[in-house]
């Protein structure tokens, strides 16, 4: 389990975060992770300077894809789903936030098929680097 604490980085992920976070758009964490959990790996790999918050399920008392959950993003951001762009990194998170109301950006790295569920990602890419103009930066 000591694995979950230092998970690494994609070699995407800082420049990604970097041209989002310096174009102002503001960034957290939703996962059902432990706040530990998200702590440490976020430490682990040097991403403290981009996110805002680390919304873990922890807060609501449940996982992801419970509805609960993805509105601890409209309400912490206090805006409206559509203003939130999500981005998922497993198919079930996929379809979850987008019945939930998401825009929906699927880093689909692992090649996975969409799961059967009636809803699909807004859009798939194999890494990180079409967010920013996913979330409408050029």
């Amino acid at each position: 389990m000591e694995v979950y604490l230092r998970l690494p980085v994609w070699p995407d992920v800082h420049a990604t975060l970097r041209k989002l976070k310096e174009s102002g758009i503001r960034l957290a964490f939703l996962s059902n992770f432990t706040r530990k959990m998200l702590d440490d790996n976020v430490r682990h790999a040097g991403l403290e300077s981009y996110f805002e918050e680390y919304l873990t399920t922890d807060n609501v008392r449940a996982f992801k894809p419970d509805t609960r959950s993805y509105q601890m993003g409209t309400r912490h951001f206090a805006v409206s789903v559509d203003e939130i762009v999500f981005a998922a990194f497993a198919a079930w998170d996929v379809a979850g936030a987008k019945r939930f109301g998401y825009p929906v950006y699927w880093c689909n790295r692992l090649g996975q098929l969409p799961e059967e569920l009636g809803a699909t990602a807004d859009r798939t890419a194999a890494d990180l680097s079409e967010l920013p103009n996913f979330a409408g930066l050029k």
